[in-house]
């Protein structure tokens, strides 16, 4: 409990209300000189700024290195953290406060000793969670001793003597001892749903004894490593400095497993001789950011571990009628054995707000629901024998009374409710980096206010402030804050001049910011300076061409020319014309995005064009000899050439198009006919001969080159392999070659035709073919619909293609045909079930025209007195009266479309059979 009269041990639980309530009574009971609370002393030069209006939890504390902002570490405090509640006390008060954990400037420290310590174990203590520390988390901290740490179990490690102290959670062995195989639950029906009495002979420092007298008993069992041994003899020299200083009361608010230590001090020396073996400690700096509570929620990286720090808020504030200034009143009544008056308020509250929140997702929810729920939450709780109804009762509640039993609804009030996107605030005053305040005043200047819940961003380029928001989230995202992310626009539009966002501020972007300082002390300066040296180390001509893109689309014309020198001799002596085509799409965009926002981009004009036409003379070449895989990813690249050569050329024809075109369907203007070779092209081989061509040309010429290397026999098939063999393209290229050539108005759908019966022979291998239909049908399958005998070729073929095979093509042809709209899919394939092709599936005549099916003359006419009678026609004379009459026959006149007489059945005295009226007869009538 105390170590001396004058000295108060508070041990706590890490972020529980229960643990804060009871500070908070203690500590207007003990009414201390000095607080000490577990925490980097680094902070005492801004723990005042607590004290400020502006000042709202979830915050946190933030150290760094001064020299390397990335390592850094966290202190995050919500409202119901009992060593929050202790700061606000003491400096609402003008009480000092000092923080008195081992300073952050050790942890920072590179670690003398390679070899790391083992990690804590699970349960820290009594003043963590079980899953792991909750007062500190860090970011790329060293292991080993000067790790720093708010709450850590006895853990095993180098120099320790408590090996199989490992993972030992000293909760679970408290509940374990009174009973109770849930631990959580155990903690929280003893301390956290607890509130401190208030009577004649209630003591508010009661539990704090308990706990202490506890966690002795459990450290004489299981000893404390060596990281908390150092630690908490740096505690004790903070506690001997306190009464040299001479106050004379002294309160600690430390972590519960830290109070035995703490109680008994050993020699000075004893103490000193621990901190001898401390790393060289390195200049930190620290400050406040904002928190939240998702954060807290999670148990990696910058979390807490805590599981419902929104149900841990509501408690405290609502349960206990908290005030804002975070004590808790001392008036309430000590929990006993069933609910007392502010724990049935603090849950009658918790469930209207679940009903409001599932009433705005328009679920239905009365009043009625709201006190059903609360009377099936104590019972719950009668009948798993807790005092108060815990989160699970309150969830089992809301789900069979509010959510019907539906998950999906519960999931939403877990979300919102138990988690919460809570966000704190830090005053102006806090100390921060010039990057950050240049981005406060950026986002205030333009009206983009960090929230914590994601929402969506549209925007106008052509507008002023829109156009500056593109410019500082483009800005952010090169300097790695990726506050906003890109996302597809949700109209529809060929134009360039819209954005959409995505965006979602993270706490963890303070770490960000302090680490992009180095490059400059404004967006717009950082962003230039990170250009460069990304420039500077860049390893490829895609990574330089996605640069020039970044820093045209974030307005960067400082850092244009370093970066376009280090493109330009990259470029020069780069040879894989695969790196080449993934970099060209990204040089022809920088150069549309330059004209969108009226950024010169001639100088890239000159590159890209250098670019393309060495793709154009490289590419049939590179496309040789490669496995499906590579070949997937060298399609891509055509594509994207494609579409880059598409803009280069409509921009040099002044924007009005070239042959070549990037939507499919397209026909410009002056292409070739059918099966002719375009200018620039050798009609016998495809490749590209005349240098005065245009680029259009010149890269038709490497399409049609690459859709005429056609693979060599198999094995087994003539005895040996065909003339193509050594120069084939695998079929997904061939086939995708054709298609973009016949979108492009290079080729008609006859050519086409013939490229795809080609294909489709029995000598060329099946799974080249169905590579080849793949990336013919790739984008689009609606080619097919429009051009019955493609269909009738296709059809043709996998009806041949030999059992064995079948089964290693169906997995091709599955995919290609799942890519197509579901509207194709099911159109096509009504079309092959009834039959109705167009031509005989796989007949093709001497001169390469399909071979047209005869036309049912007798089937024909056999629907036409059906179709009179839907269309309100008369019945001409000799027709079927209608069901019932008698047959006759009648010869008629009509022929089918290919010469063949057809029949037709009626009566030759039949009455007229009653036709449907139109609306032409009611106007007459």
């Amino acid at each position: 409990m105390s170590a001396a009269a004058e000295v108060t041990l508070l041990g706590v639980r890490h972020h529980g209300p229960g643990s804060a309530r009871a500070v908070g009574a203690a500590l207007e009971r003990l009414r201390p000189d000095v607080v000490l609370i577990e925490g980097p002393p680094e902070a005492d030069a801004v723990v005042g700024l607590a004290a400020e209006e502006g000042m709202v939890p979830p915050v946190a504390l933030l150290a760094h290195a001064a020299d390397d902002p990335s390592r850094a570490a966290f202190w995050p405090f919500a409202s119901f953290s009992p060593e929050w509640v202790a700061i606000r006390y003491a400096t609402g008060r003008g009480v000092p406060v000092s923080f008195i954990d081992l300073p952050a400037g050790y942890g920072l420290a590179p670690a003398p000793d390679p070899a790391p310590e083992a990690a804590p174990g699970p349960a820290a203590d009594a003043a963590g969670t079980e899953h792991g520390p909750s007062a500190v988390e860090t970011v790329d901290a060293p292991d080993g001793p000067g790790v720093p740490g708010g709450t850590s179990a006895p853990s095993a490690g180098a120099g320790t003597e408590s090996d199989d102290a490992s993972g030992f959670d000293p909760i679970g062995a408290l509940a374990a001892a009174a009973g109770h195989a849930d631990p959580e639950a155990w903690w929280e029906d003893v301390i956290e749903h607890r509130l401190p009495g208030s009577g004649p002979g209630a003591d508010p420092l009661a539990p704090f004894q308990a706990v202490a007298e506890a966690m002795t008993a459990l450290r004489e069992r299981y000893p404390a490593g060596r990281r908390d041994e150092l630690r908490e003899a740096y505690m004790r020299q903070a506690l001997r400095a306190a009464k040299r200083a001479g106050h004379g009361r002294i309160v600690v608010v430390c972590g519960a497993w830290h109070v035995p230590a703490l109680a008994t001090l050993p020699t000075v020396a004893h103490d000193r001789a621990l901190l001898a073996t401390l790393p060289k400690k390195v200049r930190t700096e620290v400050t406040w950011v904002p928190w939240t509570h998702r954060r807290l929620s999670q148990h990696t990286g910058y979390g807490a571990g805590i599981d419902s720090p929104g149900w841990y808020h509501h408690l405290f504030t609502a349960g206990a009628d908290a005030p804002s200034g975070g004590t808790a009143p001392a008036d309430g009544a000590a929990v006993g054995g069933g609910a007392t008056d502010a724990g049935s308020r603090a849950l009658a509250l918790w469930t209207t707000r679940a009903a409001e929140l599932l009433r705005a997702e328009d679920h239905p929810v009365s009043s009625a629901h709201v006190i059903e729920a609360v009377r099936l939450a104590e019972t719950l709780a009668v009948l798993r024998g807790r005092p108060l109804p815990g989160l699970p009762e309150t969830l089992d509640a809301i789900l069979s009374v509010l959510c019907d039993g539906s998950e999906v609804a519960l999931e939403l009030v877990r979300e919102r409710l138990v988690i919460g996107d809570a966000l704190g605030e830090v005053p102006d005053g806090a100390p921060t980096v010039p990057l950050q305040r240049d981005l406060a005043r950026l986002q205030r200047s333009l009206r983009l206010k960090p929230e914590p819940e994601p929402r969506e961003l549209a925007l106008d380029l052509r507008k002023e402030n829109d156009a500056a928001r593109s410019l500082l989230l483009h800005r952010l995202r090169l300097i790695g804050i990726r506050w906003g992310q890109r996302t597809q626009d949700a109209v529809r539009a060929t134009g360039t001049f819209r954005e959409s966002w995505r965006l979602h501020w993270q706490p963890e972007f303070a770490v960000d910011i302090a680490v992009a300082a180095q490059w400059g002390t404004t967006v717009e300066a950082a962003a230039t300076g990170r250009a460069v040296e990304l420039a500077a180390g860049a390893d490829g001509l895609p990574q330089l061409t996605r640069l020039v893109e970044d820093c045209l689309l974030a307005g960067l014309p400082a850092a244009l020319p370093p970066v376009m020198r280090a493109l330009a001799d990259r470029a020069a002596l780069d040879t894989d014309v695969a790196q080449l085509a993934e970099a060209l799409p990204a040089l022809v965009r920088a150069l549309r995005y330059g004209d969108v926002r009226g950024t010169d981009g001639s100088a890239l004009a000159a590159v890209a064009h250098g670019l393309a036409d060495r793709i154009c003379v490289g590419l049939p070449p590179a496309c040789v000899g490669l496995d499906a895989e590579q070949a997937a990813v060298l399609r891509g690249h055509v594509e994207g050439v494609h579409a880059a050569v598409a803009l280069l050329t409509a921009d040099a024809a002044g924007g009005a198009g070239e042959a070549v075109d990037a939507v499919p369907g397209g026909r410009p203007a002056g292409a070739a006919g059918a099966g002719g070779a375009g200018a620039g092209e050798d009609a016998s081989g495809g490749v590209p001969v005349a240098p005065g061509g245009s680029l259009a040309d010149r890269w038709a010429g490497a399409l049609r080159s690459l859709a005429r290397r056609q693979p060599g026999a198999p094995a087994g098939v003539g005895g040996t392999a065909g003339p193509g063999a050594a120069g084939a393209v695998p079929g997904l290229l061939r086939g995708r070659a054709v298609r973009l050539l016949l979108d492009g108005g290079r080729i008609d759908s006859a050519e086409a035709g013939q490229q795809l019966g080609l294909v489709l022979s029995h000598a060329n291998p099946p799974a080249d073919t169905a590579g080849w239909v793949e990336g013919f049908l790739a984008g689009s399958g609606v080619l097919l619909l429009h051009d019955p005998e493609l269909l009738a070729l296709l059809d043709g073929w996998l009806s041949t293609v030999p059992d064995e095979v079948f089964t290693d093509v169906l997995p091709l042809l599955r995919r290609t045909f799942a890519a197509l709209e579901a509207g194709v899919r099911r159109t096509v394939g009504e079309q092959v079930a009834a039959g109705r092709l167009g031509a005989a599936a796989g007949l093709v005549g001497p001169a390469g025209t399909p071979v047209v099916e005869e036309l049912d003359g007798e089937r024909a006419e056999a629907a036409l007195p059906v179709l009179r009678l839907l269309l309100g026609l008369a019945q001409p004379a000799g027709a079927e009266a209608g069901p019932g009459a008698s047959a006759g026959t009648a010869t008629s006149g009509t022929s089918s479309g290919t010469g063949s007489a057809g029949a037709a059945v009626g009566t030759a005295d039949a009455a007229p059979h009653p036709r449907i009226p139109r609306q032409t007869d009611r106007r007459s009538a």
